[in-house]
């Protein structure tokens, strides 16, 4: 094993988490000093501000003048529940996952709701599942991004114009990094604590005009929490759309991501938020394309994440080792590098297999990852050196 030597330039932010996810660059405690603190979130000033939420929410990410966007209780989790909980169950549902997020949903619809007619479509890590099974005529329920597996889906052209049932789609991940194509979706749900590096706790609900149609014609089996109930006497609660939140939203995080999104706005909007993850996931694919010891867990290049970059120790002689040694090397790797100060919170989701997952989303610097990827190779070889010492 050759000696790699300890790099010299470090990445000045270090936060590579994959959620939360690192502040906008710039960003200071500052930004947040009109925040209506003390103030209730009823009042002119608080509706106002989560009013400019939705409005820059719909700019920055194209969303359709008829499509209705609203600010939800419990982040990504909070507001897909939310969809499925009011929704599902008017037909037959097709459950598509290739990672835990997915099959977490799976899990809910089969033992929370317990509905009978649902299908799972499924694949392993690092693939994705055969979508020309999806019964579009079904209720559908699909992540856009694999946030644990790093694979996405390309586009939404697997989805027809004329499907019969409603596609509800969680986006955390691929929101503001990835042309999400609102005519093939009728539910979007995603968290501003990914790619604009908002602040936790709070999620985002886009319906089209199908969906509130669905709301307003179909009344679920089961009772609904007051904290998921988007109609009133069988007519959508308007006001949730307009900044009339379903519970108590922190202002300081809505302060948070209203920067966020003027920051956004001055870089180009979508197209420059894109561009900026396409070019730091970049900097990991060569770098994986250069160094044999190190893979992609997502096997086809089309349907490699942007942002939540899933790789693998590819070496023999580590994945010669049975698993529970393979993810303490991996575990090892993660620690060093933590230790250094040069790489936080980059380990592989618990329930994926054992790797690294760095987070390639919009406020990341490309220069950053550049500074990073000698390390992942220093760490590589000290923890290939420890292994052959306790040989």
């Amino acid at each position: 094993m050759t000696t790699v030597a300890k790099p010299d330039l470090r990445p000045a932010n270090p936060r590579f988490s994959s959620g939360p996810c690192a502040k906008r660059p710039g960003w200071t405690p500052e930004v947040l000093i009109d925040a209506p603190l003390g103030r209730s979130h009823r009042a002119k000033i608080g509706k106002s501000k989560l009013k400019q939420a939705i409005d820059l929410s719909r700019d920055v990410l194209g969303v359709p003048d008829d499509y209705r966007i609203g600010i939800v209780p419990a982040s990504d989790t909070g507001a897909v529940e939310m969809a499925m909980w009011s929704m599902l169950g008017a037909r037959g549902v097709d459950m598509v996952a290739w990672e835990s997020f997915g099959e977490g949903w799976i899990t809910d619809v089969a033992k929370q709701l317990k509905l009978d007619d649902m299908r799972k479509i499924t694949a392993p890590y690092g693939e994705l599942p055969d979508l020309s099974q999806i019964d579009f005529d079904r209720d559908v329920v699909f992540t856009w991004n694999g946030t644990t597996s790093g694979v996405r889906v390309p586009d939404g052209d697997f989805i027809p114009d004329d499907r019969g049932g409603l596609t509800i789609c969680d986006a955390t991940s691929a929101a503001f990094a990835q042309d999400l194509d609102f005519a093939k979706l009728d539910v979007v749900t995603y968290s501003w604590q990914k790619v604009l590096g908002g602040e936790g706790g709070h999620g985002v609900l886009i319906l089209s005009p199908r969906a509130v149609e669905r709301l307003e014609t179909y009344q679920p089996a089961w009772p609904l929490p007051k904290i998921f109930r988007l109609t009133k006497g069988g007519k959508l609660i308007e006001g949730i759309f307009s900044g009339e939140t379903i519970n108590t939203p922190s202002m300081l995080c809505v302060e948070d991501y209203l920067d966020a999104l003027t920051w956004a706005k001055g870089v180009g909007g979508l197209d420059g938020l894109i561009a900026r993850a396409d070019a730091n996931a970049d900097v990991l694919h060569r770098f994986v394309a250069e160094n044999d010891w190190i893979a992609n867990l997502a096997k086809v290049e089309a349907t490699r994440s942007n942002t939540s970059v899933c790789l693998v120790i590819a070496d023999p002689e580590v994945t010669a080792l049975a698993p529970a040694d393979q993810a303490a090397f991996a575990k090892a790797m993660v620690a060093l590098l933590d230790t250094e100060g040069v790489a936080l919170d980059i380990g592989a989701y618990r329930d994926a297999p054992a790797g690294l997952r760095i987070w390639c989303g919009a406020t990341v610097e490309t220069s950053d990852l550049e500074a990073l990827t000698p390390w992942l190779s220093w760490a590589f070889a000290e923890q290939k050196a420890a292994l052959k010492q306790a040989a």
